[in-house]
């Protein structure tokens, strides 16, 4: 019972974190095809009225007509719309994973002794720091360089890089992945915690005291806000790649993340750039021409099955294996973790074995991704075994 409690609650922690994000990037999209789509407005009253673009939209079976003012409308309407909890709300949860998933089970998920040996209080200061180092170099990065997008976006691919690097040397490349991605999702909730809203308020303060604005939150929310979109894919790539071992178990992992991420924002700028009306497929081209290379680059090579002569284990030979290298996460009730088994993935029969034989080939032999960082120290003749069994099993 407590398995399946614990099941639901990931579930649906899942399930509202997934919802969030939807949330945040949707009106994160939105808003920058919004600003990159206004055009000058024409009529008289609107350049009056400080209008500095608009827009006429069809949806729903609706007509809109949203419009930007170059810093302020004169006056503000007593019910104004924010759009902040989309991006907490994203955040708060995705701790609340990673805390509940990672944190909580560091010796199974974040350790790998063969990479870096340390303890799982260790391993937790290790990402927590991660998170906050980040942060303050992405700050001294906007500080120092900040009306130069082009020295920002050179410094940013030298910190992304320097922090995946440096992640792949110390935890498991799954988790590594994770924490990079979770350090860029911490600073885009940061720039809209400690810059893009406080700005936006002291705008409405301003305005609302009958004061002067400052167009300088303006800009830097404006600054802000782009830094994030550009963030964006990059972020989601993280994140998801922790359900592909290929990714994350190359012995050059960080500079496949790199690549990866680099790809996205080539994808993205491509976007971006369509939406002002001018197409340059440079940028997907390029993207593509990456995240292919990186396919052909990580593709597992062919597993080599010793001589005919050697040991072909049968089914009860196989489950013994995997109960001494595996059970302790895929089993009712782990004990190398909290929570759930893995995927819902048990040995504890050789109906078992049969039934996730090709997973078991994949991420025992192909990428040796399993066990977790190979926290139970299964040897490479185990896993020949594994791929001797396996072809039994197609015959």
């Amino acid at each position: 019972m407590e398995s399946y409690m614990m099941d639901w609650a990931l579930m649906l922690l899942r399930w509202v974190h997934v919802i969030t994000v939807i949330a945040w990037i949707g009106a994160s999209f939105y808003f920058v095809w919004l600003d990159n789509s206004l055009e000058k407005p024409q009529a008289p009253d609107l350049l009056q009225k400080g209008v500095d673009g608009e827009l006429w939209a069809v949806h729903g079976g609706g007509f809109y007509n949203p419009q930007k003012y170059l810093v302020a409308p004169k006056t503000l309407p007593a019910n104004l719309h924010w759009f902040y909890w989309e991006s907490y709300s994203t955040w708060l949860s995705g701790f609340a994973l990673f805390v509940a998933l990672y944190l909580m089970n560091a010796r199974t998920y974040m350790i790998d002794p063969q990479i870096y040996p340390m303890t799982a209080s260790t391993a937790v200061l290790f990402a927590l720091g991660f998170l906050a180092s980040g942060l303050l170099v992405y700050e001294a990065i906007c500080r120092f360089s900040g009306q130069k997008p082009w020295l920002v976006a050179a410094a940013m691919t030298l910190l992304i890089t320097a922090a995946s690097y440096l992640s792949t040397q110390i935890f498991q490349g799954r988790a590594a992945f994770l924490i990079v991605g979770a350090m860029l999702a911490t600073m885009m909730t940061a720039n809209v915690f400690f810059w893009i809203i406080p700005g936006q308020r002291r705008v409405t303060a301003a305005m609302r005291a009958g004061e002067k604005v400052n167009p300088i939150y303006g800009q830097r929310g404006k600054q802000r806000s782009v830094h994030n979109t550009y963030l964006t894919l990059p972020v989601l790539f993280a994140m998801l790649s922790n359900h592909y071992s290929m990714m994350y178990n190359h012995p050059m992992n960080w500079l496949v993340l790199v690549l990866m991420m680099i790809g996205s924002v080539l994808i993205r700028q491509f976007f971006l750039l369509k939406h002002k009306r001018k197409i340059n497929w440079y940028f997907p081209l390029s993207g593509v021409a990456i995240m292919l290379a990186v396919f052909i680059w990580i593709a597992p090579r062919p597993a080599s099955v010793q001589a005919q002569d050697a040991e072909v284990p049968d089914d009860a030979r196989m489950l013994a294996l995997l109960q001494t290298r595996c059970t302790g996460c895929h089993a009712t009730q782990p004990t190398l973790m909290s929570g759930p088994p893995p995927k819902a993935v048990v040995f504890e029969s050789e109906a078992d074995l049969r039934k996730h034989a090709n997973t078991i080939f994949i991420q025992v032999v192909q990428l040796k991704a399993m066990p977790l960082g190979n926290i139970t120290q299964m040897t490479d003749e185990e896993r020949a075994l594994v791929a001797r069994w396996f072809e039994k099993q197609k015959l």
